[in-house]
């Protein structure tokens, strides 16, 4: 079972984000605070769940958490900033929006941008490790993927209601056959760079 909590402050929130990788779409990160001593057997990194345990959990989350918020930075937000600056941005907007102020941040990865004055751990694998990361984690990935498949509704043609934005073969080639979307991020390598070979 995941622990229940690094710092042994009462308020502490897990963050994480989903879509970090993907061709299209924001990238959203979750804020969540559990009680102290939560318990969850079934609650993962959510890359580990399936998608009805995801769905599931989403809904056990929203009811047991002591607070949690959601942040988002657009397509053209991670165009104008880059996705690493544009994922902080996110972050941030997560933890603003906590009714309750967090003690302490506990964030998967391996750095994090500070916010403010809270003092904070960045956790390799956290989603792995920390409940509140992994609740995170499934926030951020089910209300994504709600996301991308209401923008799939308007371009049909990239099938963002299967990958999600990510750079999946079928995506990269209706890229190639349609060209990008607004929701597209124009610097990240939307196609793959041909190889020139000198004769």
């Amino acid at each position: 079972m995941l622990l229940p909590n690094y710092s042994g402050n009462r308020l502490e929130a897990g963050i994480d984000e989903a879509g970090r990788g993907c061709l299209a779409g924001p990238v959203v990160a979750v804020a969540v605070i559990l009680p102290i001593n939560y318990q969850n057997a079934l609650l993962n990194d959510s890359k580990k769940l399936s998608k009805k345990q995801r769905e599931e959990l989403r809904e056990i989350i929203l009811h047991d958490a002591v607070d949690w918020a959601i942040g988002e930075a657009s397509s053209a937000e991670i165009d104008d900033v880059n996705i690493l600056q544009a994922t902080y941005l996110a972050m941030h907007r997560a933890i603003a929006g906590l009714k309750q102020v967090p003690e302490y941040l506990i964030i998967d990865g391996n750095r994090f941008k500070p916010y403010q004055t809270l003092p904070h751990t960045s956790i390799i694998k956290g989603d792995g490790k920390y409940l509140s990361i992994a609740a995170a984690s499934v926030l951020a990935k089910t209300h994504r993927d709600d996301l991308m498949v209401q923008l799939a509704q308007e371009h049909r043609q990239y099938k963002w209601e299967q990958n999600a934005g990510y750079p999946t073969k079928a995506h990269r080639q209706a890229i190639q056959e349609y060209g990008s979307t607004v929701h597209h991020r124009h610097s990240f390598t939307l196609l793959p760079k041909q190889t020139e070979f000198k004769l």
